[in-house]
């Protein structure tokens, strides 16, 4: 699982080049620039912006600060979704740096979860952890493990640090000989046009005929509308590169192996999950 190391580095360190303003409207003492940053793909903003925080709020009255959120072309970031699916739902098809804007009034209740500390983020990370290995394992994984397992595997996240972070991830990776793979594949596919956030079902890595699903097969039965000929010429993305649904096998993605296929030069995901993009059209799904 983990046998492609330099495949995983490439995923873990994948970057966004960003470009945060303060919104306009905000009342300052003087002018606030720009602020850029290198955004990681499989974190969450509210985790890795502190900077952003504290150098806008050098020019701003300490009385007009409130709770931090962010926003792109009019749309409240979910700070809850990882970066990298921000990006693809919302900013993909556009020139880098991403432009994003920092607000500190008005907070959109109707469309974001508050977020004051960085607990609750480690609680909503830690509870998408328990999901995903509830499907893959029945929980065992992860309950045998310690809290300091666990703890190592938040600050391994928490502070960019690979080796700290998949030591503990790769035991949710792995799977006993004899199981020949997952119970459950984890996913979600989330869409950027409707009322409907996200779509995820009970779906096994291994058909009842013993032949393994492609990704092609997990689409055709979870959103058939994606792949109908009437949905034009879809083209899906996952961290931005190009996947071809019915020459992977889901049982493969699924296991977070994070390898590279050599024609192609796909990359697949970190955590067991996975996030596609339709590459040209209004219709937007994104695999997790």
């Amino acid at each position: 699982m983990t046998d492609d190391k330099d495949v995983l580095r490439d995923v873990w360190f994948g970057r966004i080049p960003t470009c945060f303003t303060l919104y306009q409207d905000e009342i300052t003492e003087r002018e606030a620039e720009p602020y850029y940053l290198l955004l990681p793909r499989i974190s969450y903003l509210t985790l890795v912006t502190d900077k952003v925080k504290k150098h806008f709020q050098k020019v701003m009255r300490q009385e007009e600060v409130s709770e931090i959120w962010f926003e792109y072309e009019g749309t409240p970031l979910k700070w809850h979704y990882p970066i990298g699916l921000l990006f693809d739902l919302h900013a993909s098809n556009t020139a880098l740096p991403w432009s994003i804007t920092v607000h500190f009034k008005n907070f959109p209740e109707k469309d974001l979860l508050h977020c004051h500390s960085k607990d609750v983020i480690e609680a909503h990370f830690m509870a998408c952890i328990k999901e995903a290995d509830a499907l893959k394992h029945k929980s065992q994984v992860i309950n045998e493990m310690q809290k300091k397992d666990h703890k190592q595997l938040w600050m391994g996240l928490q502070n960019d640090k690979f080796e700290q972070f998949w030591a503990i991830n790769r035991k949710l990776m792995e799977y006993p000989p004899e199981d020949n793979g997952f119970r459950y594949i984890p996913f979600r596919i989330y869409q950027a046009t409707t009322e409907r956030p996200f779509i995820q079902k009970l779906f096994r890595p291994i058909a009842s005929g013993g032949q393994l699903h492609t990704l092609g097969d997990l689409l055709k039965d979870v959103c058939p509308s994606a792949v109908a000929p009437e949905a034009g010429d879809l083209r899906f993305f996952m961290h931005c590169t190009h996947v071809a649904m019915c020459s992977h096998r889901i049982y493969h993605l699924d296991k977070g192996q994070v390898k590279r296929d050599k024609k192609e030069g796909e990359i697949k995901s970190q955590r067991g999950v996975m996030w596609l993009v339709p590459g040209h059209t209004e219709k937007c799904g994104y695999l997790t």
